[in-house]
């Protein structure tokens, strides 16, 4: 924010570090990725903006994917926790955050009706949940580890577990979409989506650890995964932002 309390600019998102929009070895990029040069523009009001949430917009359940779908039992699986803390490009907690994540269940396979992978679907998971952070930045969700399944990427491939996440923080322009993987899944390296990317240290913030600390005697294990959002600029300084000559 500036100083009178207005929203300012988002900082230009760092390209160099975040895999090419065309990757032929990931054969749905062939067809998503843009035909010609992207243009910056100056972000506008909505984007710099909102959206804004407080707990009372979550059910009470939203965050345990172990129950918010149970209806005659519990899903089927390995219970895990997943927890970290989201800041912005500056070190800073990111508040009030909405956190919503979606999986495959522990054979591998979605809800949903265009996945035909013969993995059963389990009746008492739905594989979707959202949570808010608190003052520092932390969220935490209770589910079932997901499991890899095979995709008609290549004949052979097989994507590694993880969980999706989407991250709203405080302006529309600052929205994550991105995948959390396991440490010690030896598919990961070989994910056609995990090699696009060819920055070591960027694939290692998409790794989880398992942190035995958090976990829940004869319960559960957790796993920490701490996320970074771009942040807002309050002093520019030899800094380009989004729209500038």
């Amino acid at each position: 924010m500036s100083e009178k309390g207005s929203p300012s600019e988002i900082v230009h998102r760092d390209y160099n570090c975040h895999p090419p929009a065309f990757a032929p070895g990931y054969k749905t990029s062939i067809l998503r990725s843009p035909r010609n040069a992207l243009i910056s523009l100056q972000s506008s009001l909505s984007e710099i903006t909102g959206p804004q949430f407080c707990q009372h917009d979550l059910g009470p359940l939203d965050n345990d994917l172990i129950m918010n779908y149970a209806k005659d039992g519990l899903p089927v699986g390995e219970r895990i926790i997943v927890h970290g803390y989201v800041r912005d490009g500056f070190g800073r907690p990111m508040k009030n955050t909405l956190v919503e994540v979606w999986q495959a269940n522990a054979g591998g396979r979605y809800r949903h009706k265009k996945d035909q992978y013969l993995a059963p679907v389990d009746p008492n998971f739905g594989g979707c949940g959202r949570v808010l952070t608190d003052e520092n930045g932390y969220y935490f969700f209770r589910t079932i580890k997901p499991g890899p399944y095979p995709w008609r990427n290549q004949a052979s491939d097989w994507r590694p577990s993880h969980i999706h996440f989407s991250l709203s923080g405080d302006a529309f322009a600052q929205r994550l979409i991105t995948q959390m993987y396991f440490e010690g899944d030896p598919l990961i390296r070989q994910c056609p989506i995990v090699k696009t990317i060819n920055n070591d240290d960027a694939v290692r913030t998409l790794i989880a650890g398992l942190d035995i600390h958090a976990a829940v005697p004869l319960d559960c294990l957790a796993y920490r995964f701490d996320l970074v959002l771009r942040g807002q600029c309050a002093t520019l300084f030899e800094n380009r932002t989004q729209g500038a000559a």
